[in-house]
């Protein structure tokens, strides 16, 4: 009997054998302990043999349906056809030169495209990484270049990455930045506009929030010295926050009216994850420098900084760069993923998983009240979970229903400034059938409660 592969062809079906982690888990998950750093944790210690399309595959023969697609990486599934067609041919012509020093056509390719796809008609050009967090470091570092300043404003629940100074631009202290310090100097953080959060209400949450963080820049820190705002158009690790209506385009107009670099963190965000290309484009932003990383190369590591040209080309030829940067496999991926996001219409897909998230979770949030919040764009869908009764948050329950979850063959992830948010990242391909029972699963984990 043929052995099944992974990638489109695995049965896009639940399947749960064996008690959640399973035997042969447990034994790979004492060989972790023994040889992996304490620090390296894991959501759910199952350990994958195969995943395609909506699902993962253990080794004891559970089969769980993925609602966290490696938090927003395979967008396009794991081992999309031209992902793995177009890396395995790199694969065979070679695998490194470093682009620094002999570059090859991929990365040319790669930034041409990020020219095409990212807001903006100007003229562009990228720098191409390995991380989301060496991304924002180095948009920190053209930014400082082009305008001879230091200061970095950033915001409240903000998350850009694990890295020195990307954990002084982290809002979250545990587990991200405790007993980590000291960290980058000159980093500054301003209030967001959280809807559901707003102490006057969300109908005021844009203009009073915008008004406090640009007061906040001009006397504590002063405009002429801000290199750089750098903010995630919608909130990842923070609890999937969307700013309110108006908040974002008020940030950038002051940031354009002082000289300052307006940087929108897409690492999570981006590549069709919200319905559309980039989550700035639903407010019409068109911000001076990208970054993204995550979806753009369909489970391989690659990141971005894409600008405006003459920004991007304010650091001195060498300031840029890093031995694996762009490597040729890894853009040979991302030029594979790109072609399958047009192929398949991946925002469409996006936007239809919205609809059918959201009318699921407003029905839960109906007959649940410790879902206090419903929110989020695309397959970029969250809730909050709060006390009964209250706006307090309930991290407690949303672990249990996460437990609960994962023992019923549902991968789901937690994050938030509070610890009570329960994210949906479901892989663009997953088909409906598989998204609505997942969805029931939830809610079976809500009724255990």
């Amino acid at each position: 009997m043929t052995e099944l592969s992974g990638g489109p062809s695995l049965p896009q079906e639940r399947r749960v054998v064996t008690a959640i982690p399973g035997p042969k888990s447990q034994e790979l998950l004492a060989r972790k302990n023994a040889a992996v750093a304490g620090g390296v944790g894991s959501v759910l210690p199952v350990f994958t043999v195969r995943a395609g399309g909506g699902v993962i595959e253990d080794v004891d023969g559970n089969s769980l349906i993925d609602f966290g697609s490696g938090i927003a990486v395979t967008s396009v599934g794991s081992s999309a056809e031209a992902v793995v067609r177009r890396a395995s041919a790199q694969l065979a012509d070679f695998t490194h030169t470093c682009f620094m020093v002999t570059p090859y056509e991929g990365y040319v390719e790669v930034c041409e495209e990020l020219a095409r796809l990212t807001p903006g008609d100007h003229a562009k050009k990228s720098a191409l990484f390995n991380s989301g967090a060496e991304a924002v470091e180095n948009a920190v570092k053209i930014a400082r270049s082009y305008t001879k300043r230091q200061a970095v404003v950033v915001f409240d629940h903000g998350y850009h990455g694990r890295t020195n100074l990307t954990m002084a631009l982290t809002a979250k202290n545990m587990p991200y930045k405790h007993g980590f310090g000291p960290f980058a100097p000159e980093v500054y953080r301003v209030p967001l506009a959280y809807p559901y959060r707003w102490l006057t209400g969300p109908e005021n949450c844009a203009e009073e929030a915008a008004a406090q963080a640009i007061d906040m820049i001009s006397k504590q820190i002063g405009a002429e010295n801000v290199a750089a705002i750098i903010i995630e158009p919608v909130l990842g690790e923070g609890g999937f926050i969307e700013p309110a209506k108006g908040f974002l385009p008020r940030i950038a107009e002051f940031a354009q009216t002082n000289g300052i670099v307006f940087v929108a963190d897409e690492i999570q965000s981006g590549f069709c994850r919200t319905g559309q290309w980039f989550a700035c484009e639903d407010e019409g932003i068109v911000p001076d420098l990208i970054t993204t990383a995550k979806g753009i190369a369909g489970g391989l590591p690659l990141a971005a900084v894409t600008g405006r040209a003459e920004i991007m080309d304010a650091a001195h030829s060498g300031g840029l760069g890093g031995t694996y940067g762009g490597n040729p496999v890894a853009c040979a991926a991302a030029l594979g993923a790109i072609e399958t996001m047009r192929e398949l219409d991946l925002n469409a897909k996006a936007k239809r998983i919205e609809e059918v998230m959201k009318g699921r979770l407003a029905a839960m949030q109906e007959k649940y009240d410790i879902i206090g919040d419903l929110r989020g764009r695309g397959a970029m869908i969250a809730i909050e979970l709060v006390k009964s009764g209250t706006k307090n948050p309930n991290p407690e329950a949303t672990s249990a229903v996460a437990k609960a979850c994962h023992s019923a063959g549902l991968l789901v992830l937690t994050c938030g400034t509070y610890g009570n948010v329960l994210r949906f990242l479901p892989p663009l391909v997953i088909g409906e059938d598989l998204l609505n029972e997942g969805l029931d699963v939830l809610e079976g984990a809500f009724a255990e409660l």
